[in-house]
Protein backbone atom coordinates (compact mmCIF):
# COMPACT_ATOMS: atom_id res chain seq x y z
CA UNK A 1 0.00 0.00 0.00
CA UNK A 2 2.81 2.57 1.02
CA UNK A 3 4.45 1.57 -2.54
CA UNK A 4 0.93 2.20 -4.28
CA UNK A 5 0.52 5.30 -2.92
CA UNK A 6 4.48 6.59 -2.98
CA UNK A 7 3.97 5.43 -6.74
CA UNK A 8 0.69 7.71 -6.89
CA UNK A 9 2.92 10.80 -5.78
CA UNK A 10 5.86 10.43 -7.82
CA UNK A 11 2.97 10.47 -10.81
CA UNK A 12 1.66 13.36 -9.74
CA UNK A 13 4.67 15.37 -8.83
CA UNK A 14 5.96 14.00 -13.11
CA UNK A 15 2.41 15.22 -14.03
CA UNK A 16 2.75 18.65 -12.15
CA UNK A 17 6.63 19.47 -13.86
CA UNK A 18 4.88 18.40 -17.16
CA UNK A 19 2.38 20.84 -17.28
CA UNK A 20 4.81 23.81 -15.78
CA UNK A 21 7.07 22.44 -18.36
CA UNK A 22 4.23 22.65 -21.31
CA UNK A 23 2.58 26.14 -19.50
CA UNK A 24 6.39 27.70 -20.10
CA UNK A 25 7.42 26.25 -23.53
CA UNK A 26 3.29 27.58 -24.72
CA UNK A 27 4.10 31.02 -23.35
CA UNK A 28 7.93 31.40 -25.16
CA UNK A 29 5.80 30.48 -28.30
CA UNK A 30 3.35 32.43 -28.09
CA UNK A 31 5.73 35.57 -27.18
CA UNK A 32 6.78 35.13 -30.99
CA UNK A 33 3.06 36.44 -32.21
CA UNK A 34 4.19 39.35 -30.40
CA UNK A 35 5.74 42.37 -33.27
CA UNK A 36 9.09 43.37 -32.81
CA UNK A 37 8.83 47.47 -32.00
CA UNK A 38 10.01 49.39 -34.34
CA UNK A 39 10.09 53.83 -34.29
CA UNK A 40 10.09 55.17 -38.09
CA UNK A 41 12.10 57.94 -38.80
CA UNK A 42 9.83 61.62 -39.02
CA UNK A 43 8.32 61.88 -42.18
CA UNK A 44 7.88 57.64 -42.61
CA UNK A 45 3.93 57.21 -42.98
CA UNK A 46 2.52 53.60 -42.31
CA UNK A 47 0.27 51.52 -44.70
CA UNK A 48 -0.45 47.96 -44.44
CA UNK A 49 0.23 45.40 -47.62
CA UNK A 50 -3.38 44.84 -47.84
CA UNK A 51 -4.15 48.40 -49.08
CA UNK A 52 -2.26 46.72 -52.35
CA UNK A 53 -4.01 42.88 -52.26
CA UNK A 54 -7.35 42.67 -49.74
CA UNK A 55 -6.93 39.29 -50.24
CA UNK A 56 -4.50 39.36 -47.60
CA UNK A 57 -6.31 41.99 -45.14
CA UNK A 58 -7.10 40.79 -41.52
CA UNK A 59 -4.78 37.43 -41.64
CA UNK A 60 -1.23 36.72 -40.94
CA UNK A 61 -0.13 37.27 -43.73
CA UNK A 62 -0.22 41.67 -43.89
CA UNK A 63 2.77 42.99 -42.63
CA UNK A 64 3.38 46.94 -42.21
CA UNK A 65 5.00 49.19 -45.21
CA UNK A 66 6.37 52.65 -44.43
CA UNK A 67 6.52 55.69 -46.96
CA UNK A 68 8.38 58.56 -46.77
CA UNK A 69 8.53 60.81 -49.67
CA UNK A 70 11.25 63.93 -49.72
CA UNK A 71 10.68 67.79 -50.81
CA UNK A 72 12.57 66.87 -54.05
CA UNK A 73 10.37 64.76 -57.26
CA UNK A 74 12.45 61.83 -57.82
CA UNK A 75 12.71 57.78 -58.32
CA UNK A 76 10.93 55.31 -56.18
CA UNK A 77 13.08 52.59 -53.57
CA UNK A 78 11.69 49.74 -52.35
CA UNK A 79 14.05 47.96 -49.45
CA UNK A 80 12.64 44.32 -48.07
CA UNK A 81 14.18 42.66 -44.86
CA UNK A 82 13.07 39.68 -43.35
CA UNK A 83 12.04 37.64 -46.29
CA UNK A 84 13.70 34.99 -44.15
CA UNK A 85 13.17 35.44 -40.37
CA UNK A 86 16.80 33.69 -39.61
CA UNK A 87 18.67 36.29 -41.23
CA UNK A 88 18.77 39.01 -38.84
CA UNK A 89 21.32 41.36 -40.80
CA UNK A 90 19.24 42.05 -43.68
CA UNK A 91 15.99 42.97 -41.27
CA UNK A 92 18.37 45.04 -39.24
CA UNK A 93 19.71 46.99 -42.03
CA UNK A 94 16.22 47.65 -42.70
CA UNK A 95 15.19 48.75 -39.49
CA UNK A 96 18.43 51.44 -39.46
CA UNK A 97 17.23 53.09 -42.31
CA UNK A 98 12.99 52.93 -41.58
CA UNK A 99 14.67 54.79 -38.04
CA UNK A 100 17.66 57.32 -39.42
CA UNK A 101 16.68 57.84 -43.04
CA UNK A 102 15.34 61.45 -44.10
CA UNK A 103 14.42 61.31 -47.93
CA UNK A 104 15.69 64.76 -49.43
CA UNK A 105 14.68 63.54 -53.40
CA UNK A 106 12.30 60.65 -54.04
CA UNK A 107 10.63 58.35 -52.63
CA UNK A 108 11.85 55.48 -50.20
CA UNK A 109 9.90 52.39 -48.98
CA UNK A 110 10.74 50.18 -46.79
CA UNK A 111 8.89 46.54 -45.62
CA UNK A 112 11.11 45.63 -42.56
CA UNK A 113 9.65 42.21 -41.97
CA UNK A 114 8.37 40.84 -45.18
CA UNK A 115 7.54 37.96 -44.48
CA UNK A 116 5.47 38.15 -40.91
CA UNK A 117 4.80 34.59 -40.43
CA UNK A 118 8.28 32.96 -40.51
CA UNK A 119 8.86 35.61 -37.58
CA UNK A 120 6.15 33.68 -35.05
CA UNK A 121 8.66 30.27 -35.27
CA UNK A 122 12.07 29.14 -35.11
CA UNK A 123 12.68 26.00 -37.09
CA UNK A 124 12.69 22.40 -35.71
CA UNK A 125 16.12 21.23 -35.51
CA UNK A 126 18.01 24.50 -35.92
CA UNK A 127 18.39 25.06 -32.26
CA UNK A 128 18.47 28.91 -33.33
CA UNK A 129 17.72 31.45 -30.88
CA UNK A 130 14.15 33.01 -30.32
CA UNK A 131 15.51 36.40 -29.93
CA UNK A 132 18.15 39.04 -30.31
CA UNK A 133 19.12 41.51 -27.45
CA UNK A 134 21.16 44.62 -29.02
CA UNK A 135 22.11 46.82 -26.25
CA UNK A 136 21.69 50.69 -27.01
CA UNK A 137 24.40 53.09 -25.42
CA UNK A 138 22.01 54.50 -23.07
CA UNK A 139 21.82 50.63 -21.41
CA UNK A 140 18.76 49.87 -22.17
CA UNK A 141 17.91 46.60 -24.59
CA UNK A 142 16.02 46.42 -28.03
CA UNK A 143 14.76 42.82 -28.99
CA UNK A 144 14.25 41.66 -32.31
CA UNK A 145 13.00 37.89 -33.43
CA UNK A 146 14.70 35.53 -34.69
CA UNK A 147 12.49 33.54 -37.05
CA UNK A 148 12.95 30.68 -39.28
CA UNK A 149 13.41 31.07 -43.12
CA UNK A 150 10.02 29.53 -44.13
CA UNK A 151 6.55 30.66 -43.11
CA UNK A 152 5.13 28.97 -39.79
CA UNK A 153 3.30 25.44 -40.70
CA UNK A 154 0.22 26.76 -38.42
CA UNK A 155 -0.09 28.77 -41.67
CA UNK A 156 1.41 27.09 -44.76
CA UNK A 157 0.80 23.12 -44.42
CA UNK A 158 1.03 20.88 -45.55
CA UNK A 159 3.98 21.56 -47.94
CA UNK A 160 3.68 19.10 -50.85
CA UNK A 161 6.90 16.41 -51.87
CA UNK A 162 7.09 18.74 -54.80
CA UNK A 163 6.67 22.62 -55.38
CA UNK A 164 5.53 23.14 -58.48
CA UNK A 165 6.69 27.15 -59.17
CA UNK A 166 2.94 28.52 -60.76
CA UNK A 167 4.28 30.94 -63.42
CA UNK A 168 7.06 28.53 -64.53
CA UNK A 169 6.21 25.13 -64.01
CA UNK A 170 9.78 24.46 -62.33
CA UNK A 171 9.72 21.52 -60.09
CA UNK A 172 11.40 22.66 -56.44
CA UNK A 173 11.74 20.68 -53.09
CA UNK A 174 7.94 21.19 -51.09
CA UNK A 175 9.43 23.30 -48.34
CA UNK A 176 9.79 25.57 -50.96
CA UNK A 177 6.41 26.45 -51.12
CA UNK A 178 6.29 28.18 -47.70
CA UNK A 179 9.72 30.01 -48.49
CA UNK A 180 8.63 33.68 -50.20
CA UNK A 181 11.88 33.97 -52.59
CA UNK A 182 10.37 31.04 -54.12
CA UNK A 183 6.98 31.54 -54.53
CA UNK A 184 7.14 35.40 -56.66
CA UNK A 185 5.20 36.48 -58.77
CA UNK A 186 2.46 34.77 -56.48
CA UNK A 187 -0.85 33.88 -57.36
CA UNK A 188 -3.75 35.66 -55.90
CA UNK A 189 -5.73 32.70 -54.97
CA UNK A 190 -2.80 30.77 -54.10
CA UNK A 191 -1.14 29.38 -50.02
CA UNK A 192 -0.70 32.37 -47.57
CA UNK A 193 2.83 32.61 -48.62
CA UNK A 194 2.03 32.93 -52.68
CA UNK A 195 -0.09 35.29 -51.92
CA UNK A 196 2.00 37.37 -49.97
CA UNK A 197 4.51 37.55 -53.06
CA UNK A 198 1.68 38.75 -55.59
CA UNK A 199 1.33 41.56 -52.80
CA UNK A 200 4.34 42.38 -52.84
CA UNK A 201 4.50 42.77 -56.75
CA UNK A 202 1.61 44.31 -57.05
CA UNK A 203 2.93 47.49 -54.29
CA UNK A 204 5.71 47.21 -56.60
CA UNK A 205 3.79 47.56 -59.58
CA UNK A 206 0.93 50.28 -58.17
CA UNK A 207 3.96 52.31 -56.79
CA UNK A 208 5.92 52.32 -60.01
CA UNK A 209 9.07 51.32 -57.85
CA UNK A 210 12.55 52.07 -59.86
CA UNK A 211 14.94 50.10 -57.80
CA UNK A 212 13.47 47.22 -55.73
CA UNK A 213 16.46 45.29 -52.94
CA UNK A 214 15.93 42.28 -51.24
CA UNK A 215 18.30 41.87 -48.11
CA UNK A 216 18.95 38.24 -47.41
CA UNK A 217 22.10 36.63 -45.40
CA UNK A 218 23.37 33.23 -46.46
CA UNK A 219 26.26 30.14 -45.22
CA UNK A 220 29.52 30.80 -45.61
CA UNK A 221 29.88 27.69 -47.55
CA UNK A 222 27.35 29.07 -50.19
CA UNK A 223 28.56 30.02 -53.29
CA UNK A 224 26.71 33.15 -53.71
CA UNK A 225 27.83 34.80 -50.53
CA UNK A 226 28.77 38.12 -49.65
CA UNK A 227 27.03 39.11 -53.01
CA UNK A 228 24.66 41.20 -55.14
CA UNK A 229 22.82 39.36 -57.63
CA UNK A 230 20.88 41.35 -60.15
CA UNK A 231 18.40 41.35 -62.79
CA UNK A 232 19.72 42.03 -66.40
CA UNK A 233 17.59 45.93 -65.96
CA UNK A 234 19.79 46.11 -63.01
CA UNK A 235 23.18 45.13 -63.98
CA UNK A 236 24.47 48.49 -64.91
CA UNK A 237 23.58 49.97 -61.79
CA UNK A 238 25.34 46.97 -59.73
CA UNK A 239 28.10 46.59 -61.38
CA UNK A 240 29.15 50.30 -60.62
CA UNK A 241 28.14 50.20 -56.60
CA UNK A 242 30.46 46.57 -56.72
CA UNK A 243 33.22 48.38 -58.43
CA UNK A 244 33.03 51.44 -55.49
CA UNK A 245 32.00 48.50 -52.76
CA UNK A 246 35.58 47.05 -53.28
CA UNK A 247 37.58 50.22 -53.67
CA UNK A 248 36.34 50.76 -49.87
CA UNK A 249 37.53 47.31 -49.47
CA UNK A 250 34.48 45.83 -49.02
CA UNK A 251 35.12 42.75 -51.30
CA UNK A 252 31.51 41.84 -53.22
CA UNK A 253 30.53 38.73 -55.71
CA UNK A 254 28.28 40.07 -58.82
CA UNK A 255 26.22 37.74 -60.03
CA UNK A 256 23.44 37.81 -62.87
CA UNK A 257 20.13 36.43 -61.96
CA UNK A 258 19.83 32.89 -63.71
CA UNK A 259 17.23 33.09 -66.22
CA UNK A 260 16.38 29.50 -65.39
CA UNK A 261 15.87 29.62 -61.55
CA UNK A 262 12.61 31.03 -60.79
CA UNK A 263 10.30 32.23 -58.05
CA UNK A 264 13.25 34.48 -56.72
CA UNK A 265 12.90 38.34 -56.12
CA UNK A 266 15.90 39.31 -58.34
CA UNK A 267 14.30 37.08 -61.28
CA UNK A 268 10.61 37.32 -60.84
CA UNK A 269 10.10 41.06 -59.95
CA UNK A 270 12.25 42.27 -62.83
CA UNK A 271 9.91 40.08 -65.27
CA UNK A 272 6.90 40.77 -63.89
CA UNK A 273 7.97 44.85 -63.36
CA UNK A 274 9.43 47.42 -65.11
CA UNK A 275 11.60 47.45 -61.56
CA UNK A 276 15.60 47.48 -61.32
CA UNK A 277 15.44 44.10 -59.27
CA UNK A 278 18.46 43.26 -57.06
CA UNK A 279 19.27 40.64 -54.09
CA UNK A 280 22.02 41.33 -51.80
CA UNK A 281 23.53 38.72 -49.72
CA UNK A 282 25.89 38.83 -46.26
CA UNK A 283 27.69 35.87 -44.70
CA UNK A 284 26.26 34.80 -41.60
CA UNK A 285 28.00 31.37 -39.59
CA UNK A 286 24.82 30.76 -37.39
CA UNK A 287 23.02 30.30 -40.93
CA UNK A 288 25.13 27.37 -42.15
CA UNK A 289 25.29 23.51 -41.22
CA UNK A 290 29.40 23.70 -39.95
CA UNK A 291 28.36 26.12 -37.14
CA UNK A 292 28.85 25.02 -33.44
CA UNK A 293 26.43 25.72 -30.44
CA UNK A 294 23.85 28.08 -32.48
CA UNK A 295 23.36 31.02 -29.66
CA UNK A 296 23.19 34.87 -29.51
CA UNK A 297 26.75 35.26 -28.60
CA UNK A 298 27.36 33.45 -32.49
CA UNK A 299 24.77 35.38 -34.45
CA UNK A 300 26.19 38.68 -33.37
CA UNK A 301 29.72 37.87 -33.14
CA UNK A 302 30.08 35.62 -36.20
CA UNK A 303 32.72 33.58 -34.57
CA UNK A 304 32.94 29.60 -34.92
CA UNK A 305 35.69 27.17 -34.77
CA UNK A 306 34.28 24.80 -37.15
CA UNK A 307 34.24 27.73 -39.67
CA UNK A 308 37.05 28.70 -38.63
CA UNK A 309 39.20 24.75 -39.48
CA UNK A 310 36.50 25.04 -42.20
CA UNK A 311 38.11 28.03 -43.89
CA UNK A 312 41.84 26.57 -43.44
CA UNK A 313 40.81 23.55 -45.45
CA UNK A 314 39.40 25.67 -48.28
CA UNK A 315 35.77 24.74 -48.23
CA UNK A 316 34.65 28.54 -47.61
CA UNK A 317 33.23 31.08 -50.17
CA UNK A 318 34.23 33.41 -47.86
CA UNK A 319 37.75 34.69 -46.46
CA UNK A 320 37.01 33.76 -43.08
CA UNK A 321 39.02 34.70 -40.47
CA UNK A 322 36.32 34.99 -37.53
CA UNK A 323 35.32 38.54 -39.12
CA UNK A 324 31.47 38.55 -40.14
CA UNK A 325 30.13 39.70 -36.92
CA UNK A 326 26.34 41.04 -37.38
CA UNK A 327 28.12 44.76 -37.21
CA UNK A 328 29.74 43.83 -40.39
CA UNK A 329 27.19 42.50 -41.44
CA UNK A 330 24.67 45.00 -41.21
CA UNK A 331 27.41 47.55 -42.11
CA UNK A 332 28.05 45.58 -45.89
CA UNK A 333 24.42 45.75 -46.42
CA UNK A 334 23.85 49.45 -45.69
CA UNK A 335 27.55 50.45 -47.72
CA UNK A 336 25.64 48.73 -50.81
CA UNK A 337 22.64 50.18 -50.09
CA UNK A 338 24.26 53.81 -49.77
CA UNK A 339 25.82 53.61 -52.93
CA UNK A 340 22.85 51.91 -54.60
CA UNK A 341 20.64 55.04 -53.84
CA UNK A 342 23.74 57.46 -55.06
CA UNK A 343 24.12 55.76 -58.42
CA UNK A 344 20.37 55.19 -59.26
CA UNK A 345 20.05 58.70 -60.57
CA UNK A 346 23.34 58.13 -62.73
CA UNK A 347 21.92 55.35 -64.40
CA UNK A 348 18.56 56.74 -64.97
CA UNK A 349 18.71 60.68 -64.23
CA UNK A 350 15.25 61.04 -63.87
CA UNK A 351 14.64 58.06 -61.42
CA UNK A 352 17.59 59.58 -58.70
CA UNK A 353 16.98 59.32 -55.27
CA UNK A 354 18.87 61.04 -52.29
CA UNK A 355 18.62 59.90 -48.75
CA UNK A 356 20.19 61.64 -45.88
CA UNK A 357 21.24 60.43 -42.03
CA UNK A 358 22.40 56.70 -43.20
CA UNK A 359 25.59 55.63 -41.03
CA UNK A 360 28.29 54.81 -42.92
CA UNK A 361 30.02 51.58 -42.75
CA UNK A 362 33.19 52.36 -40.73
CA UNK A 363 30.60 54.34 -38.23
CA UNK A 364 28.67 51.00 -37.92
CA UNK A 365 31.52 49.00 -37.43
CA UNK A 366 33.15 51.70 -34.72
CA UNK A 367 29.69 51.96 -32.51
CA UNK A 368 27.73 49.14 -33.59
CA UNK A 369 24.12 48.80 -34.76
CA UNK A 370 22.57 49.19 -31.29
CA UNK A 371 24.03 52.83 -31.32
CA UNK A 372 21.41 53.65 -34.55
CA UNK A 373 18.33 51.74 -33.25
CA UNK A 374 16.29 54.49 -31.39
CA UNK A 375 16.34 54.39 -27.52
CA UNK A 376 13.08 53.08 -26.52
CA UNK A 377 12.40 50.36 -23.61
CA UNK A 378 12.50 47.21 -24.52
CA UNK A 379 10.85 45.82 -27.33
CA UNK A 380 9.27 42.98 -26.66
Amino acid sequence: MEKLYGNKITALVLLGLTALIGVWVSLSFISMWQDDAVYPQAGFKNKMLSEYFAGIANTPVDTAVYIQTGPEKGGTVLLLGGSHGNEPAGRLAAVVILENARVKKGRLIVIPAANPMNLTHTAAQDAHPQRLDLPLPSGKVRSFRMGARDSNPIYEWPNPDTYIHPASGQQLAGNEKSNLNRCYPGVADGSPTEQLAYAIVQLIKKEKVNLAIDLHEASPEYPVVNAMVAHERAMELAATVAMELESMGIPIRLEPSPKNLRGLSHREWGDATQTMAILLETANPSHGRFRGKTDQRLVITGQDKAYAKAATLGRLYIDYKGDQPLRYRVGRHLAALGLLFKNLGEVAPDKAVEIGGLPAFSQIMKTGVGAYLADKARGR
